[in-house]
């Protein structure tokens, strides 16, 4: 197949969104041969992340339509651009939003996963040349998705966001990697360096905030706070190392911050928002310990929203409040990590997905995870 698509235009189906906040819509689109550091895939599963729920749904900027969406997938390299040798036709590769260059000040320091070579933004391009790979039958160009698109047969990809794995991992397991798995383990891993021993909060115990608890579990804390309007999360959450529970719906006249203050005589160790609302940061940098206590935002809000702090609080209470993107995982050299502590059974993917479906039913999976009925549904593309 590669030899005779190589260099060729790719003719395939593609779910697109048309219209914010409309089911997408399959057809057939055209797929251009990658250009120099480029690589064009076959994606085998993609899975559905609630941040594509987010830019489906959204109407003003940085969203654009007509875009293919999808970003958390596994595919077969089909072909290379020029001075692209770190894969070849054949490999097994995760496509992943968050560039790693090798090459920049940033992806050459262990303290980053923020290139500065190719700065994250979400972006209708390919990122080294500012223009699409796709295109419909009639020649109207289709937007990229935060440089992945897989919700497509064929998709090109940046050589900066392309992490070669090993053949042997199971492809709907492995999609799980490009995004969320990697995101809310790498949170605690790599972010917080939660301490064995240590007491976790965690805000929204969707597919993010699951995988935060899988990662602190990991880390050895003793004690793994879930907060959620859903009383169910809290069983779903033990299987993940959830200890606790806090129904943030109905704690009564006190807020959110002061139950968990209350329950762990001074707040939590390691506080993590995995929502995307500034109300929740602000009851996680609350509840948060004084002297040594940080809060990380893994969620995604709304573009322009503020955080409100004193700066008489920030001076006083000693904490620390950071960003997570990618949850601090550097995809080339700590991914490769994650998947070996998958295959060697440490780390408990499995629980995560909760449906498999066929590429053309994929409108069903929005609707699974808008009801809340899914953690993560994976996407066959060829079954």
């Amino acid at each position: 197949m590669a030899g005779e698509t190589r260099g060729k235009p790719i003719r395939c189906r593609a779910a697109v969104c048309w219209k914010a906040g409309e089911p997408l819509v399959m057809e057939e689109v055209m797929v251009a041969p990658p250009l120099a550091g480029e690589v064009r895939i076959r994606i085998n599963c993609t899975s559905l992340c609630h941040s594509d729920i987010t830019f489906w749904k959204m109407k003003d900027p940085p969203s654009c339509v007509p875009r293919i969406l999808g970003h958390e997938a596994v595919g077969v390299v089909e072909s290379v651009g020029e001075n692209v040798s770190e894969v070849t036709e054949g490999d097994i590769v995760l496509p992943i939003f968050m560039p790693d260059c090798g090459q920049c000040t940033d992806c050459k320091s262990e303290k980053s996963n923020l290139c500065s070579k190719f700065p994250f933004r979400v972006s209708p391009w390919m990122p080294r040349y500012e223009s699409s790979r796709f295109t419909t039958l009639k020649g109207e160009v289709l937007y990229h998705f935060l440089f992945v698109s897989s919700f497509s047969e064929y998709t090109v990809v940046d050589i900066a966001n392309i992490t070669k794995i090993d053949p042997a991992i199971p492809p709907n397991r492995a999609c799980l990697f490009s995004c969320g798995l990697s995101t809310g383990v790498g949170a605690a891993w790599k972010t917080a360096n939660v301490e064995k021993g240590s007491t976790v909060a965690i805000f929204g115990l969707g597919a993010i905030g699951l995988a935060v608890a899988e990662g602190a579990r990991l880390c050895g804390a003793s004690r793994i706070i879930g907060v959620d309007l859903n009383p169910d999360k809290f069983e779903i959450g033990k299987k993940f190392g959830i200890t606790d529970f806090v129904n943030s719906g109905n704690s009564g006249d006190k807020p959110v911050s002061q139950v968990i203050m209350e329950m762990t005589e001074g707040g939590a160790d390691y506080c993590f928002e995995c929502v995307g609302l500034a109300s929740l940061v602000d009851e996680a940098f609350a509840c948060c310990r004084k002297g040594w206590g940080k809060t990380i935002v893994l969620g995604v809000d709304k573009p322009g929203s503020m955080l409100k702090f004193s700066s008489f609080e920030i001076l006083h209470s000693g904490k620390s409040l950071m960003g997570s993107l990618y949850g601090g995982i550097k995809p080339k050299s700590d991914v490769p990590v994650l998947l070996k502590r998958y295959m060697d059974k440490e780390l408990d993917v499995d629980k995560f997905v909760t449906h498999e479906l066929k590429f053309e039913d994929i409108n069903k999976a929005f609707d699974l995870l808008i009801e809340g009925k899914s953690l993560r549904c994976v996407i066959w593309m060829d079954k």
